[in-house]
Parts: structure tokens; C-alpha cells; sequence
């Protein structure tokens, strides 16, 4: 529309050319945590002032964009000429999103899906009942993020809830979350949040939601120095007839209600009582600036989890020098950690069969003679946003399945509180490997393939049957 009309804007004047142009700025928020007294507030300063005039990284500019004006704008940004980039089309596709809800076309959108409360859970009121039982694996957006929600709001009104601990990385400051830990804090529990002031453009509503958790009596923390607490961590803390009993909840994603409708992920809810003391540990370690606590079954990073990944990956290299065969199947939503690459490539020299689903940045180049023969790496672009992080490594025939909040990234590895955790029920462990691995592999509707020259191809069906992992998912859970 601006383009059509623009020279209504200047009466009087002859206008020659309109281009769009787009200037992405760093987004970091620089602050050094050592030599301040109050994060909260350094952020509070700092926010507006950065985000709106931090440093110019990258120029969009309209492919028919002359040279002359193209580098005005470099020059009045400051943008070297490699920074810039032309674009056929629109230079921000997100202002598109509007088209869609606004569009009264139900013949062009998705059909509506509403997300399944797993059949263990209907009608059932006493959550902890069920999970003294067994573990309950939630797959999102298929399954509903709810049964997380109202475990936490039991646990609020529950008498013999004596304390619930929990880490906020991005959620809004007015959810069903927030209410409860704030319920569950008037009630009388000793409620204990971690949230992570830094989440990339949540500072401001993570700050929001501090202030309001602090005001009802919780005990905020605001993790660890030099580090991120990205972890994804729930522990309920309750009285029984037996001793005190521990409830958890560990996810790959986000404690967010929104963002679970179109995120996928995995969580698991247990009350595994090994679990539940790593847990207990680790927010010990958060909350009391305590030492790393040794962990029966959790990994942990900084700590541990760099260098348990790259032995479960030599692991299987030994088993393929061996004879036996050598199995990993990863997916995340980055990789580039260099230690973690050269594994990789010395597996696959081994005879190690790898196929790594990667949605977003891979910094590794699959199918390279004599390197990464073979090694496979696909990403899936669907209806839904690719999120969980899940590694299977074959051992010998006694597979080994972890969930993560931790992508192979160097910052995941080394500068952020990330947690690993094992799925060994059999059920379960079958489980997230069909939905969140198996089927994603079969995927030839959205899936692209990564090439050696660093391009990627497009996954046709052909004459195979079309597979959609997605579109299976969602159909599993209306049978």
C-alpha cells in the first residue's frame, strides 16, 4: 500500500524511487554481573536504551534497491558492505503473519487441532496418585501442556506440599503458572523461583513476573553469575505416610502456555525418587550458591554434559571399530560446537550410522567423502515449530535415550545451567523414539536435506507413500 500511494505522502514532489530497507541491531544485552549491585535494575535501565540503539549487524534492502542509496544506508549506519543483503520480496516476512489471521479463507489454513490430555490423566484429580504409579511423558502440542498446570495448582492447595521449586526462563508474568506459585506461596509452602532475567527479549516480562512472585512471598533468585539458567526444572516437595516424596517435572521447553500450542516438545513428570534428589540438588546449588552437587541421573552443564555427549559418541565409534554396530539419532535445534562436530566425523569414519535432525543453524557437512559419509542431517518445517532436544545412541543394542534443554551449542555446553534426563521406562523410551525421532526421519512432506556443499534440497515423496511426522502426530492422538 505504501508503495502504490507513496506519492500521496508528498504533495508537490516527483518521488523516483520507494524501497524497503530493514536494519537488524545486536540484541545482547552487555552487562557485567560482577561489578553491579542489582541486576534487576541494571536490566530495568538498560533495556529500552540498547535494544532500540545497539549496534547495526545486518542492512536488508529491496533487490531493486540502487547502489547510491543502498550505500547512504551503510554509511549513515555504520554497516560494512558485507553486512548488506538484497531481498527479492518483502525484507520482513513476520509482518505477513497478520495476512493470515485476518483472512477470513479457512480453505487455505491449517484445520483446528486441540491438544489431547493423555487418557491416564482424564478425569483424574489426585496427580499424585497416578505418578507414584508410573511416569507420565507428555509430547507438545500434541499432548496438553494442562496436566503440567494442574499439578502445580494441586501442589498449591495440597496440605501436604511442604515447598515447590521452579526455573522461569520465559513465561508471561499473568499465567496459570504465576498464579500458582503465588497461591501456593500465600498458602503457606516455601515456594523458590529461578528466573532468568537475560531470556533474549522476555527481560522486560520476566521482570514483571519477579516483582510480582517477590510481593507474594516467594524467594526469587536470579540464577547463577556468568551463566544462564536455561534448565526446565519442576520439584514438589510432599509429606506422605512413607517419608518425605519428591515430584518432578523436567521439559525441553519453555513453562510457558502460549508458547506450548506451537512449540514441540517433550516433558517428563515422575516421582522417581533419584530424580527427585538431582533435582533437589540442583536448586541447592541455584538457589544456595552451593558446589556441583555428583548427580545419579541427571547431566548437567557446564559441568558434565559437553563431555558426557562426546563419550556416548566415542562410545559408539569403539562399538563400530568393534564390528557392532554404531547408532546415533540427535535432534536439536542448533548445532556448532566444534568439539561435538569432530566426534561426529570420527564416528562416521568408525562406520557409525548418524542422522541428526537440526532445525535450525548446523555448522557440521554431511556426506563428505572420507569425513561424514555417513552422516545424515535433515530439518523439518511444518505447522509447528521444531523445538525438543532428544539423542538416541544405539549402545550395542540397549539404546540409550535422553531428553535436554541443552542444543549442541557452545553457549548451551559451556555458559548456561542446561539439564539432560534419561527416559528408561521401556514404554516410554519406545515412545519418544517413534514420535520424536522415527518419524521424523520418514518425513518427504516438510523435510529439507542438508548437502555436502552446505545447501538444502528439498525431501520429495516420489513414489513413496507421502509421511508427514507432524500431520501422524496429530492424527495418533484423534484415534
Amino acid at each position: 500500500m505504501l508503495h502504490a500511494f507513496v506519492g500521496e505522502l508528498f504533495p508537490g514532489l516527483t518521488v523516483e524511487g520507494c524501497y524497503q530497507f530493514r536494519v537488524t541491531r545486536d540484541t545482547e544485552l552487555y552487562i557485567d554481573e560482577e561489578e553491579m549491585e542489582d541486576l534487576k535494575r541494571e536490566l530495568q535501565g538498560r533495556l529500552q536504551q540498547e535494544r532500540r540503539f545497539g549496534k547495526a549487524v545486518r542492512l536488508e534492502v529491496a533487490d531493486n534497491c540502487p547502489e547510491e542509496v543502498a550505500g547512504y544506508l551503510c554509511q549513515r549506519l555504520g554497516v560494512e558492505c558485507a553486512d548488506l543483503f538484497r531481498v527479492n520480496g518483502p525484507v520482513n516476512l513476520h509482518r505477513l503473519a497478520s495476512v493470515y489471521d485476518d483472512a477470513e479463507r479457512p480453505d487455505l489454513k491449517y484445520p483446528s487441532f486441540t491438544p489431547v490430555v493423555p487418557e491416564r490423566l482424564q478425569g483424574q484429580h489426585d496427580f499424585f496418585a497416578i505418578l507414584r504409579r508410573s511416569e507420565v511423558l507428555l509430547h507438545h502440542p500434541y499432548d496438553a501442556f494442562s496436566p503440567v498446570v494442574e499439578l502445580l495448582q494441586q501442589a498449591a492447595e495440597d496440605p501436604q506440599v511442604l515447598a515447590i521449586r521452579q526455573t522461569l526462563y520465559r513465561t508471561a508474568s499473568r499465567s496459570a503458572i504465576a498464579d500458582a506459585l503465588v497461591k501456593a506461596a500465600r498458602n503457606g509452602k516455601e515456594v523458590s523461583a529461578v528466573i532468568e532475567l537475560r531470556a533474549r527479549f522476555d527481560e522486560a516480562d520476566n521482570i514483571h513476573l519477579a516483582e510480582r512472585l517477590y510481593e507474594a512471598g516467594v524467594h526469587v533468585v536470579y540464577g547463577v553469575v556468568g551463566y544462564k539458567t536455561h534448565a526446565k526444572m519442576l520439584l514438589i516437595v510432599r509429606q506422605e505416610k512413607e517419608g518425605i516424596r519428591r515430584y518432578v517435572h523436567l521439559g525441553t521447553g519453555n513453562y510457558h502456555e502460549i508458547t506450548t500450542r506451537f512449540y514441540t516438545d517433550v516433558g517428563l513428570l515422575s516421582a522417581d525418587q533419584e530424580l527427585g534428589e538431582d533435582v533437589q540438588r540442583l536448586f541447592h546449588q541455584l538457589t544456595g550458591l552451593g558446589h556441583a552437587f555428583k548427580l545419579k541421573k541427571l547431566v548437567q552443564a557446564p559441568f558434565e554434559l559437553h563431555r558426557f555427549m562426546l563419550e556416548r559418541i566415542h562410545r559408539e565409534a569403539d562399538l563400530a571399530r568393534e564390528g557392532k554396530r554404531g547408532r546415533i539419532i540427535a535432534r536439536m535445534n542448533g548445532l556448532e560446537d566444534p568439539e561435538i562436530i569432530d566426534a561426529l566425523y570420527a564416528a562416521s569414519q568408525a562406520g557409525v550410522e548418524i542422522d541428526l535432525i537440526v532445525r535450525g543453524i548446523c555448522c557440521l557437512r554431511p556426506g563428505v567423502p572420507e569425513l561424514s559419509e555417513n552422516i545424515r542431517v535433515r530439518s523439518v518445517l511444518g505447522r509447528y515449530l521444531e523445538h525438543s532436544r532428544v539423542c538416541c545412541f544405539g549402545n550395542d543394542g540397549h539404546p540409550e535415550v535422553y531428553a535436554s534443554s541443552a542444543d549442541w551449542l557452545i553457549r548451551n555446553l559451556h555458559r548456561r545451567v542446561e539439564v539432560a534426563f534419561p527416559i528408561r521406562a521401556n514404554g516410554l523410551r519406545r515412545k519418544v523414539i517413534r514420535e520424536t525421532l522415527r518419524y521424523y526421519l520418514r518425513d518427504n512432506i516438510g523435510a529439507w536435506e542438508l548437502q555436502s556443499d552446505g545447501q538444502y534440497r528439498r525431501v520429495e515423496a516420489g513414489r513413496r507413500i507421502p509421511f508427514s511426522a507432524q500431520e501422524r502426530l496429530m492424527a495418533d492422538r484423534l484415534r
